[in-house]
């Protein structure tokens, strides 16, 4: 590949069409080689390379409102089970956060996450009134929700091979359900301590442990199936 500047011709503006890829992105011997070529290809190579990067952007910022859009309708969306004792199943609220972790890597998925727990935050606000000092107010609102969903960013911390999109779908709903014991055990058993007689402990953990068991369970089997279907059907750079 040789760029204008290389022959002894003026540069020109179509044959940048020649030097992009076709996913869109440079090389490193493209941009280094192009950089000597002359000021005229130099900037406009800059300047498609920057406006990929906007666009790039804007692609991720939509997909990230419409992947938290779907994840705050789904967990609305409760659904009655014999086998769950209590909480909220629902029937994958947790893939769409899942899937911005694995396409856009985790530091955004995690940003991600952290905007769909304040929404989960807003919807689910007249918990914390029921805490009886702010030291119980704020364990609700961090380990109920803030935590308990941000952690759902780390899921593609593995890779996105089906083994490794099932062991992060388990360790970060697994801290979710970690979130939800602690405050069972803690603040609301103390609050309204159960009718069966149980300790603390073991009510959380049979109240939190039946929903959040198949959760992970049905998270983690569509994400198997999304997750590499949507990477390849939708290819993106991170």
């Amino acid at each position: 590949m040789r760029c204008g500047a290389e022959t002894g011709k003026s540069p020109n503006p179509y044959y940048l069409i020649r030097i992009i890829p076709a996913e869109g992105a440079f090389t490193n011997a493209e941009l280094f080689r192009c950089f000597f070529a002359g000021s005229s290809i130099r900037d406009d190579l800059i300047f498609l390379e920057e406006n990929r990067m906007k666009n790039q952007n804007t692609r991720r910022l939509v997909e990230s409102a419409l992947m938290i859009a779907i994840g705050t309708v789904l967990s609305e969306l409760k659904v009655d089970s014999l086998w769950a004792f209590g909480g909220g199943l629902t029937i994958g609220s947790m893939v769409p956060l899942v899937l911005i972790s694995h396409r856009w890597g985790i530091k955004w998925g995690t940003f991600t996450a952290f905007v769909y727990s304040l929404l989960q935050l807003i919807l689910g606000v007249d918990n914390v009134q029921y805490a009886t000092s702010v030291g119980m107010a704020i364990a609700i609102i961090l380990l109920d929700y803030i935590i308990a969903y941000t952690v759902i960013g780390l899921s593609s911390m593995f890779g996105s091979s089906r083994p490794a999109i099932i062991g992060g779908v388990v360790v970060t709903l697994g801290l979710r359900f970690l979130c939800h014991f602690l405050t069972g055990w803690m603040i609301w058993d103390a609050l309204w301590p159960n009718e069966f007689g149980m300790t603390s402990a073991v009510y959380s953990l049979w109240y939190n442990g039946s929903y959040m068991l198949p959760e992970i369970v049905i998270t983690a089997a569509l994400a198997c199936i999304l997750v590499p279907w949507v990477n390849k059907t939708f290819p993106t750079k991170k």
